[in-house]
């Protein structure tokens, strides 16, 4: 496996697992807030989206039905994703010729 393939492996490798976090906190702090315990801060939902998570929050708030209510998540969680993307794109179109001349 050449560095190319290594590096996009452990790439998508730590996308997938950012973006179940995010799934999975959503998850977890609408179970608390149901029950009335203690919950996630909102910093720490955004953080985890920042870090590349925002579509398994975005997902995740769908799914559980949470946070849905509030327009900062409803709309700021897709439009991180969508920078994301746009981050994605570009970059991948600068980097895949840089690598397939090594």
């Amino acid at each position: 496996m050449d560095i190319y393939s290594y590096l996009v492996f452990i790439f998508v490798a730590y996308l997938a697992v950012i973006n179940l976090t995010g799934f999975i906190i959503m998850g977890v702090d609408k179970k608390r807030a149901v029950r009335g315990a203690w919950r996630i801060p909102e910093a720490s939902l955004f953080s985890v989206a920042l870090l590349g998570g925002a579509l398994g929050c975005t997902l995740g708030m769908n799914h559980f039905r949470h946070k849905t209510k509030h327009w900062y998540f409803k709309y700021g969680m897709p439009a991180i994703f969508a920078v994301q993307v746009f981050l994605l794109a570009t970059l991948s179109r600068y980097l895949i010729p840089v690598f397939s001349r090594a």
